[in-house]
């Protein structure tokens, strides 16, 4: 049992009469929610440091299969794409003194977590987790906001500290891991920084299988160009996907995440391909309650973007029930991310 959980147990047995554990369990979840983690071994830079395009890694070859549990028995599958704006240990400026190595803030935990349960997945696919403990931290606090997802998996690339992970509801069947993210530019060696997820999952008889990215921020870096080296990551994802595509010309992909571009650039129209041809993505067209079709903003510079996208192959689009896909506007956004998350409904 992860450590959150068996921290939680005590909490609940000294915080709540036996009567009340239920209540006392989601108190002290959430209580624990601003206890800073003690084994964090990485903290991320601040967001002025520049570059977060690293040296290749050894690359990596793995598969795995998961163990299987029964299926949900519930109709549909509801996936949510979110980037949790740095759920993990990084320097974070307090306006008091230098920067320390802390948390993600706890309000903005329990807004993340409010959010979620409130719209209540099958799937979350997440970008900048932190460690494998706080995805654990994640998949604890929403069981104890009454959204259980027991199957996890976690990945990344050349970057230590931001990750990518997936939560279901349903079995992860099976998932693999990229073997080819180095690439060069302009004679420097470069690794995708956060890789590529990729996780198939089993409901109702049916496989989905998910890929996840977190492209090259907008963020400078020293040695490099940022929109050639998220180029560079594109043409990394889109290849993956062709390779899948050459002998599984029906697959169904949800290809998502944190593509840091807009619809009409480069990086996307590579990802996403030519419209109408057969092996093309479709990015779902979802827009908020008030019809606005942004999922960042960047607050420094007062700038509302579009870098968050959940795309889909031809064998899965027509499943897609696109009048229940929005973005989510729920008040606690702002408190949770810079990022506003993507509910794509499937039928």
């Amino acid at each position: 049992m992860p450590e959150f959980l068996t921290a939680a147990r005590a909490a609940a047995c000294s915080c709540g009469k036996p009567s009340h554990a239920f209540g006392a369990l989601l108190a002290c979840l959430l209580a624990l929610l601003t206890t800073p983690a003690c084994d964090k071994k990485h903290a991320s830079p601040a967001w002025n440091t520049p570059g977060d395009a690293t040296p290749p890694a050894a690359k990596r070859a793995a598969t795995h299969k998961p163990e299987v549990v029964s299926d949900p028995a519930a109709p549909g599958l509801r996936f949510v794409a979110y980037n949790l704006k740095n759920w993990l240990t990084m320097e974070r400026g307090s306006g008091h003194g230098p920067a320390k190595a802390t948390p993600k803030p706890a309000a903005e935990k329990r807004a993340v977590v409010e959010l979620l349960s409130h719209q209540a997945p099958d799937v979350l696919g997440v970008c900048e987790i932190g460690s494998r403990d706080d995805l654990a931290e994640l998949q604890a606090a929403l069981l104890a906001g009454g959204v259980a997802l027991p199957h996890a998996y976690y990945t990344g690339g050349g970057d230590a500290v931001r990750h990518l992970g997936l939560l279901s509801r349903f079995p992860i069947i099976h998932t693999t891991t990229p073997t080819q993210l180095d690439f060069k530019l302009n004679g420097s060696a470069y690794t995708m920084s956060r890789g590529i997820l990729d996780a198939t999952i089993q409901a109702h008889d049916k496989t989905y299988r998910w890929l996840g990215v977190h492209l090259k921020s907008k963020r400078e870096v020293a040695d490099g160009d940022q929109d050639a080296v998220r180029l560079c990551e594109a043409r990394l994802l889109r290849q993956y996907v062709d390779a899948i595509l050459a002998t599984e010309p029906d697959a169904r992909l949800v290809v998502y995440g944190d593509f840091n571009d807009t619809r009409a650039s480069a990086a996307l129209r590579l990802i996403t391909g030519n419209y109408g041809e057969a092996d093309s993505l479709t990015a779902l067209p979802v827009q908020d309650k008030q019809g606005e079709r942004w999922t960042h903003f960047w607050e420094l510079h007062d700038i509302y973007s579009r870098f968050d996208f959940i795309t889909v192959t031809h064998g899965l689009k027509h499943e897609v029930d696109y009048d229940a896909s929005r973005i989510l506007d729920d008040p606690p956004w702002s408190a949770a991310s810079d990022h506003r998350p993507l509910l794509a409904v499937f039928n």
